[in-house]
């Protein structure tokens, strides 16, 4: 099974940015689709950002268009989340995900990481 392991996540002020790291296990990186979502405290998990495998289309939930960037690389088996311009309401824990379509739905994934803590302050 692949694993999927975030880092990245800490402490900034509004304003301020942040580089979130999704290393994954396994040959087969690329034959899946990647997510970012993100649960804040006493809130449901919401959608972040999704790109495809191969061609690395991507997809940004509106609250965060314009302002994050979503990449991958390959060679190392590895996702990257650039926040740019970060918003005391980005603070969640945010999570990667694999799924074998392109999504913006939860259950659309069903490898998931462990999950990384962003906090901005203003």
């Amino acid at each position: 099974q692949v694993q999927l392991v975030e880092s990245g996540g800490g402490l900034v002020q509004a304003g301020g940015s942040l580089r979130l790291s999704c290393a994954a296990s396994g040959r087969t990186f690329e034959s899946y689709h990647m997510g970012w979502f993100r649960q804040a405290p006493g809130k449901e998990r919401e959608f972040v950002a999704a790109i495809t495998d191969y061609a690395g289309y991507t997809d940004y939930a509106d609250s965060v268009k314009g302002r994050f960037t979503l990449s991958r690389d390959s060679a190392k088996n590895t996702v990257y989340l650039q926040m740019n311009s970060l918003k005391p309401e980005d603070t969640a824990v945010y999570y990667c995900a694999a799924a074998g379509v392109f999504s913006r739905h939860d259950y659309s994934y069903n490898i998931w990481g462990q999950g990384t803590q962003v906090t901005v302050s203003s």
